[in-house]
Order: C-alpha cells, then sequence, then structure tokens
C-alpha cells in the first residue's frame, strides 16, 4: 500500500502538470487567434506559474527514495571542545529551525542537553513535513566551524565541530516489534530551563534498548508518560534505521555510500574569519553569505546534494575534536 501510495502521488502530479500544459497552450492559441489581450496575459501569467511548479516537481522527483517523503527526527550533539563546540551546536540548531520555518515545516523538541556555560550539548527535534527526511538527510555528517572564538579573551581563531544524524520516522504501517523484556526504563530529574514541575519530579525518561543496546531520552515533556511516549516514538525510529541499515548492508551500493559520509568525515564548513565562505565538501556547492545560511537558507546545498547523486544510505557521524 506504501509503494502504491507513493506511485499514485507521482503520476497524479504529473497528470496534472500536463493537463495545465495542454490547458495553458489552448488558452494561448485562442488568444492569438482573437487577439484578446486579456487572455494572452491570463495564459503569461499561467505559463509563469506553470514553470515555477515543473521546477518544483523536478526537484521532488530526486526525493524519489524508500522514506524520502515521511517525517523525520534529526539530533545535533556538540564535538569536543566544551563551550565552542556547545556554542556552534546551538547555531545549527537555530539554522535548522530557521529552514523549517522558511520551508512551512513544524517542529517539536523531543530532547534538549543544555552545555555547561552556553550553547547546547545535544538535541533532538521531530520534523514534520511533506517530504523532511528527504530533505534534511543531506545534512547528515559533521560540520565544521572557523571563526575568532567569542569565548577567548585573546580573540585567536578556533575551530569547532558539530555532528548532526537524521533518521525518518517509521509509519504506522510499518511494523517494528519491541518487546518490553527488552527494556531498561530510567527516571531522572528533567536539566535545564523547564518550569517547577518539570525540573522538580522525576519526569525525564531514559530508555535503553538491551538487545541493540540504543538509548534514546525525553525530558521536555511535563510529565513522566509523555516523555516516554517520545522517546519510546524515537526508539521506533532508530529500530527501523537500524533494520534499514542491515538491508541496505547486502548491496554493492552501501560501501560506496560509506566512503562519502563516515564516522568522523566533515561534509561541510563554514567559515567566519579571516574571509567568509560555507562550502559543501561533498558537492563543491559554496557560498560566501555566511548570514543567510545561518538563518537557514540551505537549499543550494540540499539540492546540490540530491543532484549530484548522494542520497545514499546514511551511517552515524560522530564530531571530531
Amino acid at each position: 500500500m506504501k509503494q502504491l501510495s507513493r506511485a499514485k502521488f507521482w503520476v497524479d502530479r504529473y497528470d496534472s502538470l500536463q493537463q495545465r500544459l495542454q490547458d495553458t497552450a489552448t488558452l494561448w492559441d485562442l488568444s492569438e487567434e482573437e487577439a484578446d489581450q486579456s487572455a494572452r496575459d491570463e495564459a503569461s501569467s499561467e505559463a509563469a506559474k506553470l514553470t515555477g511548479d515543473v521546477r518544483t516537481f523536478e526537484f521532488q522527483s530526486l526525493l524519489s527514495g524508500e522514506d524520502d517523503q515521511n517525517d523525520c527526527l534529526i539530533t545535533i550533539h556538540s564535538g569536543a571542545g566544551g563551550t565552542e563546540s556547545c556554542d556552534w551546536a546551538e547555531m545549527l540548531l537555530r539554522m535548522y529551525t530557521r529552514w523549517i520555518e522558511r520551508r512551512g515545516f513544524s517542529y517539536d523538541t523531543l530532547d534538549y542537553t543544555p552545555g555547561d556555560e552556553a550553547g547546547v550539548r545535544s538535541v533532538t527535534l521531530e520534523v514534520q513535513g511533506d517530504f523532511s527526511y528527504g530533505h534534511l538527510k543531506a545534512e547528515v555528517g559533521v560540520h565544521r566551524l572557523v571563526r575568532i572564538s567569542p569565548f577567548d579573551a585573546n580573540k585567536r581563531r578556533h575551530t569547532s565541530f558539530a555532528s548532526v544524524f537524521v533518521i525518518p520516522e517509521a509509519g504506522e504501517e510499518v511494523v517494528i516489534e519491541i518487546k518490553d523484556e527488552d527494556l531498561r526504563v530510567d527516571t531522572y530529574r528533567a536539566s535545564g530551563a523547564g518550569g517547577q514541575h518539570v525540573n522538580k519530579t522525576s519526569s525525564a525518561v531514559r530508555i535503553t534498548h538491551i538487545p541493540t543496546n540504543i538509548v534514546v531520552q525525553c525530558q521536555t515533556e511535563r510529565s513522566q508518560r509523555q516523555n516516554r511516549e517520545a522517546a519510546m516514538k524515537v526508539l521506533r525510529a532508530r529500530l527501523y534505521q537500524l533494520e534499514k541499515e542491515k538491508a541496505d548492508a547486502k548491496k554493492a551500493e552501501m560501501a560506496k555510500a560509506k566512503k562519502k559520509i563516515e564516522w568522523g568525515s566533515q561534509i561541510r564548513s563554514y567559515v567566519f574569519q579571516p574571509y567568509q565562505m560555507v562550502k559543501d565538501h561533498r558537492t563543491g556547492v559554496e557560498t560566501s553569505n555566511v548570514q543567510a545560511v545561518m538563518d537557514g537558507d540551505i537549499d543550494d546545498f540540499i539540492e546540490g546534494f540530491l543532484s549530484h547523486g548522494q542520497a545514499g544510505v546514511m551511517t552515524v557521524p560522530q564530531a571530531e575534536s
């Protein structure tokens, strides 16, 4: 049913564009025959809209992977380097939330661990929106920042790293068996901002899946039940991704994909000083408009990744020291 629904989506979109093209061509021909300027203007306006919609369709055709239409979970981890890396992780968090808002998507914060002095150690967002996984899978890997540190009294240039991991949410039709006896559930008091109730009761939940040693946690909801439900959603997605990776490992393309994004690899550099440049090392896409990128304008990098055929299997990245 999932494959049928996906195929129907593409066929319906193509048929709709084809019909609009025919209608626009007919309207243009009639406007020429009758010398009707208003009809000609209408046809021109529709042609412009159609051109934009065709370009959108062409881009979406790159998002034809099995899970590209799904919602997703995006996790950002700061690398070694203390406050510097935590601050960089928070900057990436802002970049992605701005991008999510620009796309008209929505998100919920499932887990947030603040840094000791500033920034964030790790954060997990649930992103809802059509093709959110198809877009954000381009961001998996290690992101490198070069800047003059605002935390260094001597104004020296520092290099910081943070890793980004994106997994698709398993749809309701996907059956992931999770046995109660395979789970170890720990509760603890939530840390950071959150109000009296969150910080004074053991509402935070950490779940360990014993067979795979996968650990997930949630502490942003007010009740232990809500946090457990959110953590189970993350666990389900993680186990689904694990099963996908096991299946993909049997394919010859898996080895090639791992060479592109592997543990410790850096996919993109953000240079603030001595010059301004953001460059994707996989595709060569770059821009000097650093501020726009940090405000969420990352579509060129995503499209460049998809256009270069890099949308293969992603492995979990690890930040560098």
